[in-house]
């Protein structure tokens, strides 16, 4: 059975079927580069243009029995070719074709995430201009600290996901290398203006120095940038995770007619695709350590890394096209309940402008600080034990005797903490 999360596209790309694809056409690439140079003679080479191929079953069949899948590709793709065959892998070892081939398809997996990262960060973008002045509380520790605009809160994230596109980009910049330097790197058998022929086809850069491999930190860069985007999705999920919580009910994840929270409570709407992102996060985090320990081998290789890659490449690839998918899906179809954001700012009787009043009384008053912040905490913490509104006991304090009490109620106004956000949008023209 295909996991849900596989999606055709990226399943297209790591498939057994494409992966060989891949393998073929960097040999084919080289084989066109030695006829240029006259080692394969132009019948042969016309004879391996027109019959090179391969049987997935056939691959499978001979590697029972060679135990090397890169053998097994070589003899498949040689027997359909025919005497010209023994052109096919000339000068190569397998890791050229393995670890070039490679590249291409990290890169267009790369260019599949990057497409989809960004289709989100217009979803993304256009909910936080749409509720650019949403007022809201902001909360610190869980608890409600001061007013902010729920556009401000999306945006802060759409912000770390342009981080995130950039990392991706330039780890998928840093992956678009190849290599055809042989079995230890000296190009012993294959001179170097080959590689960059067969690069130059493949749309690839020439690794500037490898050994039997491309060496593991270009790889570990893009699972690491992968891990770290889906942090930034975690953490956008988690946050709609709080504000879907009964007790607060300001934004809720898509709820589609005839779904089902739970089989024994009817009344139930789980966040269960921003709970899924966040699982999903885990495992990216996983692949990026397996990956970040596929960096240290043995002198100019081992084979510890490449049972690790057949299972962390393509699945963290699937993993976080889903994961961006699941998200752009969440924000597309959020539904944001502004008046609740507004009852729940009225929840704790002004609390959230405490701040304010303690500059007001330092710089209006000329209290010390700490005067100031015993008056207003005293007064605050019965707010919280009364449900007294912060404002009318702060009017009745004696320490506070001539101020008017008209001067105390602007401070509890919303705008005074929303006046910059233009400022802070306008740093983002592409919003504008």
């Amino acid at each position: 059975m295909i996991p849900r999360y596989e999606t055709e596209e990226m399943r297209g790309i790591w498939s057994d079927e494409n992966r060989f694809k891949a393998w073929l056409e960097v040999e084919l690439a080289a084989c066109r580069a030695w006829a240029e140079e006259g080692v394969i003679p132009r019948e042969d080479m016309e004879a391996i243009e027109a019959r090179a191929g391969f049987d997935v079953d056939r691959i499978r069949e001979i590697e029972e029995v060679t135990q090397h899948d890169v053998i097994a590709f070589v003899s498949a793709v040689a027997e359909r070719v025919g005497e010209s065959g023994r052109y096919v892998h000339l000068g190569l070892t397998s890791s050229d074709v393995v670890d070039t081939a490679s590249s291409l398809l990290l890169y267009r997996s790369s260019n599949v995430i990057l497409r989809e990262l960004e289709g989100l960060l217009k979803a993304l973008g256009e909910l936080a201009v749409s509720h650019k002045f949403t007022p809201c509380a902001g909360r610190t520790h869980g608890v409600h600290a001061e007013p902010m605009t729920f556009g401000l809160k999306l945006l802060n994230h759409y912000a770390q996901l342009k981080r995130d596109l950039s990392r991706i980009k330039s780890a998928a910049e840093d992956i678009r290398v190849g290599k055809i330097s042989g079995a230890v790197g000296t190009y012993g058998n294959c001179p170097p203006h080959i590689e960059g022929r067969v690069c130059e086809s493949l749309g690839l850069r020439r690794d500037e120095v490898s050994n039997q491999i491309i060496q593991r930190d270009r790889h570990c860069a893009l699972l690491c940038s992968l891990a770290i985007m889906g942090g930034s999705l975690e953490r956008l999920a988690m946050e709609i995770r709080h504000l879907q919580r009964t007790e607060v009910l300001e934004a809720l994840e898509p709820f589609g007619k005839g779904q089902k929270g739970s089989s024994a409570m009817p009344h139930k709407k789980n966040p269960i695709l921003c709970e899924r992102i966040c699982g999903m996060a885990r495992l990216l985090r996983s692949y990026a350590l397996t990956s970040m320990e596929n960096i240290a081998l043995w002198h100019e290789r081992d084979i510890s890394h490449s049972s690790t890659e057949r299972v962390i490449w393509p699945d963290a690839f699937h993993v976080a096209h889903f994961m961006i998918r699941s998200t752009k899906k969440v924000i597309s179809g959020l539904t944001v309940d502004q008046d609740r954001m507004r009852r729940n700012m009225e929840l704790t009787g002004g609390l959230l402008f405490s701040g304010r009043v303690l500059l007001f009384l330092v710089e209006r008053l000329g209290m010390s600080r700490e005067d100031a912040y015993s008056v207003v905490q005293d007064n605050a913490m019965r707010c919280w034990n009364t449900g007294e509104r912060l404002s009318d006991l702060l009017s009745a304090d004696s320490r506070l005797k001539g101020v008017p009490r008209e001067e105390l109620e602007s401070l509890f106004d919303v705008g005074f903490f929303t006046r910059h956000v233009e400022d802070i949008f306008s740093r983002f023209p592409e919003l504008n």
